[in-house]
């Protein structure tokens, strides 16, 4: 009676699964250090969608940090560079590769006058490509101006 010998394919299945993992790890690695698609534009000062302000934003910290709750002030005009100066303004975004938000929930909290606006609770957990979307309703019109961050 021959004898049969126990666990003969356990080390296929473990390196099988040892690769696996290993795949996974790296695609999840490279996701999280992944630059912003080709073509995005990365500035502090864009136009928004529809064409009907244009948006920059400053801060304090440079370059904009990560782990740190800070505020921004933005600046709204309408093409022709005259202030917007009733804004209301929300405030949302995220990491579009890993489909998240921001980790906090940044609102407009003061209007500065002559088109600037207060954004207090701005937070970013992690390098990486984020989006922000600013949503603008004004005399000019409703409209989302979009930034990339590249952390």
């Amino acid at each position: 009676m021959a004898t049969q010998r126990k666990g003969k394919g356990k080390p296929i299945v473990l390196i099988g699964i040892g690769l696996l993992v290993g795949v996974i790890a790296l695609y999840a690695a490279f996701r999280l250090i992944a630059p912003p698609p080709d073509g995005i534009d990365i500035a502090y000062n864009t136009v928004s969608g529809e064409g009907l302000y244009q948006v920059m934003f400053e801060t304090e910290s440079q370059p904009v940090p990560v782990n740190e709750t800070h505020e921004w002030v933005l600046t709204v005009t309408t093409p022709d560079g005259e202030p917007v100066t009733d804004a209301r303004i929300s405030i949302d975004g995220g990491m579009p590769a890993h489909g998240h938000g921001l980790p906090t929930s940044p609102q407009m909290t003061e209007n500065l006058g002559e088109g600037h606006y207060r954004v207090e609770g701005m937070r970013f957990n992690m390098g990486g490509h984020w989006e922000i979307r600013i949503g603008l309703d004004a005399e000019p019109g409703l409209d989302e101006a979009v930034f990339n961050l590249d952390l």
